[in-house]
């Protein structure tokens, strides 16, 4: 079996195929594992750029034993926040979104005591949730249930059925408008860090569940070690990987995928050939547009192209500091004024940027009394666009190795634009964090073409086809009925987060589905296990001390603002 891409949908598929019994070499661009799970060092800081919270992280349900069986989070320290997200208003009023719903019940309460209804309501969802992710189900594909394992899911959420029906069917831009409190009113669409105006309420309160429960924390080493992890994993189990190799092309012979050729013009053969890369690219280059079906073609031509039916892109920025900032919170959402935001190259009608002390999630990636800071918000990938100059992404011999990621020359313009957001995000961020621009030494900038250049995400995407639109709904629909292929072309599937839709646990389950699937069509049982390394373990990380609502309950809520902390 050839694996197209060593992301963790590839890592995965390469793990479980070893598992049953497949050998597997695995072809990836870059010449780090992960794909979008990554960092990066800069001087004595490590960037690190995934992962702010990682479902499953935690026992008790599917999504745990997937890692486990990865071999990811095998002797690492699991740390869990007392807080998801904290969004701070224009005002410098902040709202804590707290891990514990009954702690959160409390905080909204004491903000907005007349929307003590709506407020009980949402955290009542929460404590729903709660109890539904153990049965949520990860390990099988819904396409390869049988009818009772079917019945046998639907029965486990039956008796939440009106929490359930609620919270799929009504979109939080509408459950939050319901506030009479005009920051609740706002706050509630950045829960998740961004506004996401196609979210119903539903992954919010599965986010905050899986929070709550335990099963959202970060892991010791950061997200190029959790992708470091796996990879060591599907070495032990006998899988191959090949560092710099980009795959032009999938070769084909009468209908079934034999190989694949590299951009350095060698051919590899092989029985099965799996794309667990951008699906973009994989099904109009790779395959030059042949095997598709009228809805994959309407998919890949037309409805990408869509606004909001594939997930953004970001511009990232980092800034390492030679001092700590020990009551800063690890995670904060600031509301910004259309003037604050004039300065943000390509930054949406709801400005926000998202602040995250990275040093608090991951200490081990910076020296001792420093920080690291992760600031991000969405972007429009064409605005950046229009300000290069030459390629996106460009191939290069460099010491005798053809590379496919290195810099590319992009422009004056496209560098000022990077200087400008710099310049703008310090700007905002000293005056939230007194002392912040004097105490930087380390900076880097990323914007949505950085992306394109290390992973050839389709315009900068950070997680392929967003759920609860026509994309996603539609690729869940198609794999449902004839799984992760293209119709007519034999010995080929499709793995990573284009055939999901969600995160790095949906990418991680991807891999072990198409094996699944694999299996199926060789007429095999499929097989998976657990590696016996050491157990994680896992610490809780307290929220900074501050005013409680008895103490500040004689003033305006506004004094729980930054400063306060």
């Amino acid at each position: 079996m050839i694996i197209i891409g060593g992301g963790l949908g590839g890592l995965s598929t390469g793990c479980y195929a070893q598992m049953n019994g497949y050998r597997t070499r695995t072809f990836e661009m870059h010449e780090l594992p992960g794909g979008c799970c990554t960092a990066w060092d800069q001087g004595e800081f490590t960037f690190d750029w995934c992962v702010s919270w990682l479902l499953g992280s935690g026992p008790g349900n599917d999504m745990h034993q997937i890692w486990l069986e990865l071999g990811a989070l095998q002797g690492k320290e699991m740390r869990d926040f007392e807080t998801f997200n904290i969004v701070r208003g224009r005002d410098g009023r902040t709202v804590y979104f707290y891990s514990d719903p009954d702690r959160l019940q409390e905080h909204l309460l004491w903000h907005s005591p007349v929307d003590a209804r709506l407020i009980r309501d949402f955290c009542a969802g929460i404590r729903t949730f709660k109890k539904l992710l153990n049965a949520y189900p990860f390990l099988k594909p819904v396409g390869l249930m049988r009818p009772w394992e079917r019945w046998r899911m639907l029965a486990a959420f039956l008796p939440h059925f009106n929490t359930i029906r609620k919270s799929l069917t009504t979109l939080m831009t509408d459950y939050s408008a319901r506030f009479k409190d005009p920051l609740l009113r706002e706050a509630f669409n950045f829960i998740l860090y961004e506004r996401h105006a196609s979210f119903p309420v539903l992954p919010f309160y599965f986010q905050l569940a899986a929070h709550a429960g335990r099963t959202a924390g970060v892991p010791q080493g950061g997200s190029l070690g959790l992708a470091r992890s796996i990879e060591q994993r599907y070495l032990r189990l006998g899988g191959e990987i090949t560092y710099n190799a980009k795959v032009d092309e999938v070769l084909v012979e009468d209908d079934r995928a034999v190989g694949v050729r590299l951009s350095d013009g060698s051919e590899h053969r092989a029985d099965i050939v799996v794309a667990a890369c951008d699906g973009h690219t994989t099904v109009t280059k790779l395959l030059d547009g042949r095997y598709l079906n009228e809805t994959y073609r309407r998919l890949y031509t037309e409805t990408i192209d869509e606004p909001g039916q594939v997930y953004p892109g970001y511009v990232s920025a980092f800034f390492g500091l030679n001092r700590p900032y020990p009551d800063a919170d690890p995670c904060t959402t600031h509301l910004l004024t259309p003037q604050e935001a004039t300065d943000l190259v390509g930054v949406g009608e709801h400005p926000s940027i998202n602040v995250q002390f990275r040093s608090r999630h991951y200490p081990e990636l910076s020296p001792a009394q420093t920080s690291i800071v992760f600031v991000t918000f969405f972007s429009d990938t064409d605005v950046w666009r229009q300000l290069v100059e030459g390629p996106e992404q460009a191939s290069r011999v460099r010491k005798g190795e053809l590379l496919h990621t290195l810099r590319v020359r992009r422009g004056r313009a496209y560098y000022a634009a990077k200087r400008q957001v710099r310049n703008a995000l310090l700007g905002l961020l000293d005056q939230r964090y007194p002392g912040f621009a004097e105490a930087v030494v380390a900076h880097d900038i990323a914007t949505p073409l950085t992306q394109i250049r290390y992973t050839a995400n389709y315009d900068g995407s950070i997680a392929g086809w967003q759920p609860f639109v026509d994309g996603g709904e539609t690729m869940e629909k198609e794999l449902e009925k004839h799984g992760p292929v293209l119709p007519g072309l034999a010995n080929f599937y499709l793995a990573g987060v284009w055939t999901t839709i969600g995160g790095l646990i949906r990418a991680a389950a991807s891999g072990r589905h198409v094996v699944q699937f694999i299996c199926r069509d060789d007429g095999r049982p499929f097989t998976a296990d657990i590696d016996d390394a050491a157990p994680p373990t896992q610490v809780v990380v307290p929220v900074p001390a501050k005013p409680s609502p008895a103490s500040a309950a004689e003033g305006h809520p506004s004094v729980l603002t930054r400063q306060g902390a």
